[in-house]
């Protein structure tokens, strides 16, 4: 893909994902195919979820003085906070803000829930829209002013154990949920300067797109006590004595379905899983001067078995035009499976599938009693392969670097992620990523040994990543 950034604009307008027309910068318009997309990818992550969270809904106004209770945490938003000042023609007592996260909506709350040591840990998560005035270069799904598909899961603890047990449990459920969609990543604990306001450190997965930038798709922080004392939230212990909590959140957005779109795209449009595909398979029927009636009730035919007796969504294209065009379209729109069928398949007893993913053909024999069987492990094949191939391109573009150099020269001719040795100072962190114009991701894992840092030359203590990034 020669110009991914073009590619990518380009086919969310002719697969119709979104609509970008929308006259307000920073936001847009789910269109009905980008709209399935995100509400199956979102039924994954609500079945994860829900085996031990609880879904909520809080409001999108949050009072000034409530969000002015965390000045750390205020800090890192105030640039990007929308205000509302008036209620109809009336001037507003107090200012109200648009959502741009939610810590400073729900916590207010949970001081009046948490009572006890025996309410606890509580778990909660919810999907809403947040807002945050953007100032960078705006990008449709990566980089918005209004974020659509905010999930955002926070967690109530009695001591830090839970809660280191807790921002764990947060990581697996976000492997688990990425890799239900292909989406490779690398997980890091984020500099400091660069960890969610408030928290006590923060780590993130992070994908590779095909221009060989990064994007986040995930964080999980570990807000230790923090948010807990500003908001007095805190429980009586069995002794009768009263404690404050201990606290995560973990949090998604747009971004998620971005990565969908970006990493397993290629020249001819989307490829899509099959778990979140609009359409799974799409059946087209070869139509000549004769046998068109006994070919479109055959498709018919395979059609409802497959959605009535395999539940899989399935849709048969009866228009009258050319079959290319049809095959054309479908292979831009990234349906995973397209079934062909002509009058000659009907007489053989065979059917034509084509993998979307690497437009292999395969005739297959057609017996009703096995069909949704062949079908679905197709699916699984081509789910499969996507994942392999995403890993694949991920893991060859992570390259060890011993020197500043090196680590220049390879982000400007290849691009990707570096992998280095660093100290771990802040001051030497920031001085790297302004003097080769990357970020570091953050910390991989601990413990070096001898090495040395491959900017400062101090004694090295993580091996750290970094890329340029969205």
């Amino acid at each position: 893909m020669t110009d991914f950034s073009e590619w990518f604009h380009d086919i969310l307008e002719e697969a119709e994902i979104i609509d970008m027309r929308y006259p307000i910068k920073g936001m847009h318009v789910w269109l009905p195919q980008g709209f399935k997309i995100r509400k199956h990818t979102l039924n994954i992550l609500r079945d994860i979820l829900d085996e031990d969270h609880e879904e909520v809904l809080f409001p999108l106004l949050i009072p000034e003085d409530e969000l002015a209770k965390e000045a750390i945490h205020v800090k890192g938003f105030e640039d990007e906070v929308y205000w509302i000042t008036h209620g109809g023609l009336t001037k507003l007592n107090k200012k109200l803000a648009l959502r741009p996260t939610s810590e400073t909506a729900m916590y207010p709350m949970f001081s009046l829930w948490v009572r006890s040591h025996s309410d606890l840990p509580m778990k909660f998560y919810q999907v809403v829209n947040t807002f945050r005035y953007e100032t960078k270069h705006t990008r449709p799904l990566i980089r918005v002013r209004e974020i659509t598909t905010f999930t955002e899961a926070h967690t109530i603890h009695i001591n830090k154990e839970d809660t280191e047990n807790q921002v764990n449990r947060a990581v697996e459920i976000y492997k688990m949920f990425f890799d239900a969609l292909g989406i490779p990543y690398v997980i890091t604990t984020r500099p400091e300067w660069d960890k969610f306001p408030g928290a006590d450190y923060t780590v993130a997965f992070d994908t590779l797109l095909n221009d060989g930038k990064t994007l986040q798709i995930g964080t999980v922080h570990n807000l230790g006590q923090t948010f807990a004392r500003t908001f007095d939230i805190t429980y009586e212990t069995e002794s009768g004595e009263h404690e404050y909590v201990y606290q995560t959140c973990y949090g998604l957005s747009d971004r998620v379905i971005a990565s969908i779109l970006g990493v397993h795209g290629d020249e001819k449009g989307l490829c899509i899983p099959p778990a979140v595909s609009p359409y799974q398979i799409v059946i087209v029927p070869i139509i000549f001067k004769k046998g068109g009636e006994e070919v479109l009730k055959f498709c018919k035919e395979i059609k409802e078995i497959l959605k009535n007796k395999g539940d899989l969504r399935v849709h048969l294209d009866d228009r009258d035009i050319r079959a290319g065009k049809k095959f054309y379209e479908w292979e831009m729109r990234g349906v995973p499976i397209r079934i062909e069928v002509g009058p000659r398949d009907i007489k053989d007893n065979k059917i034509v599938i084509v993998h979307r993913n690497n437009l292999k053909k395969e005739i297959m024999d057609y017996y009703p009693e096995s069909f949704i069987d062949d079908i679905q492990r197709i699916l699984h094949d081509v789910n499969h392969e996507m994942s392999e191939k995403s890993w694949k391109f991920l893991n060859e573009n992570i390259r060890p670097v011993a020197s500043l150099e090196e680590a220049a020269e390879i982000i400007t001719d290849k691009k990707g992620i570096i992998s280095f040795n660093w100290c771990g100072e802040d001051s030497c962190g920031t001085d790297l990523e302004e003097k080769i114009r990357v970020d570091i991701l953050g910390v991989q894992k601990d413990g070096l040994g001898e090495k040395k840092c491959i900017n400062c030359e101090k004694p090295a203590k993580h091996v750290t990543l970094l890329a340029r990034s969205y």
